[in-house]
């Protein structure tokens, strides 16, 4: 009896289990015996997310160095990325990922135009 009773059990979880998965999208086939059997579809990896979430890093730190580069001006901003070239690795790092670049000038270039 007792053997009986943890079948069902086991048969009860392995329904709750396929129950949780069929929340996500299920699609039905025929089996080799002509049934119809509804499976739950296997689960996709969204790579959107992480896609997302760089792009957005790194559109917020160019327009972190716009925004430097428009407030200070071209002088100061680059007398303190010379300062940062003289200090330890990651400050060289930093002074490196900080650098203008013709899209960073463009753009504070523009952004100063705009104000004014």
């Amino acid at each position: 009896m007792v053997e009986t009773h943890d079948h069902f059990v086991n048969r009860l979880e392995m329904l709750g289990e396929k129950h949780a998965k069929m929340t996500r999208g299920y699609g039905t086939k025929i089996s080799t015996s002509g049934l119809i059997v509804i499976e739950p579809k296997e689960e996709r990896r969204n790579w959107a997310f992480p896609v997302k979430l760089v792009m957005m890093a790194l559109l917020g730190f160019l327009g972190f160095k716009v925004f430097m580069l428009a407030t200070v001006g071209p002088e100061t901003y680059n007398d303190r990325l010379a300062k940062l070239e003289n200090g330890t690795i990651i400050e060289k790092a930093g002074a490196f990922a900080l650098a203008v670049d013709p899209v960073t000038a463009k753009l504070a270039e523009t952004a100063v135009r705009k104000l004014k």
